[in-house]
């Protein structure tokens, strides 16, 4: 069962955009084709991820973050398994 994901999602329990079973769930980005693993926001409409910059703090204790503009694909985990087993055929 494929679910939708939403267009917007934030690891920030403040954000209007926090989805904690989404989270939980381990939803994972795709951007500009490559894997990663520190996206604090991302939008796919708008085509932008947020993440952290360095080792920089806010006065409240949140990472600093820049916004990266290109091509987002969110997914779940199951999904990307299902999806690489059907592109690589196993070598006898």
């Amino acid at each position: 069962m494929s679910e939708t994901l939403p267009d917007r999602l934030s690891i920030d329990p403040k954000s209007p955009y926090y989805n904690e079973t989404l989270i939980a769930r381990g939803v994972r980005i795709r951007f500009n084709g490559m894997e990663r693993t520190n996206v604090e926001e991302y939008c796919v409409s708008e085509g932008w991820i947020r993440v952290a910059a360095g080792k920089s703090r806010d006065r409240h204790g949140r990472p600093l973050t820049m916004k990266l503009r290109g091509t987002v694909e969110p997914y779940l985990p199951s999904e990307a398994t299902t999806e690489n087993s059907a592109e690589q055929p196993e070598k006898p």
